[in-house]
């Protein structure tokens, strides 16, 4: 079952206010474990962490920043 477009706007502020920060938490975490490598693959760690986050939620995002498709023309 698709979500509706009103639904992806809800889930997707949920998923950036309060999982985007927790997730940040945890690979600060993850990478403070790693007993501090180096500048550049510090900064690979995160890069690979930030894009693999938005990964499972494509779907949820997509199309959010358009209009309401399911809203009729407001001319």
């Amino acid at each position: 079952m698709a979500l509706s477009y009103k639904a992806r706007r809800r889930w997707s502020l949920l998923i950036l206010l309060v999982g985007l920060p927790v997730y940040i938490v945890a690979a600060v975490t993850l990478v403070g474990l790693l007993e501090r490598p180096s500048i550049l693959i510090e900064l690979l760690i995160y890069v690979g962490l930030g894009v693999l986050w938005a990964l499972p939620f494509k779907f949820v995002f997509k199309g959010i920043g358009q209009a309401n498709p399911e809203r009729p023309d407001q001319s």
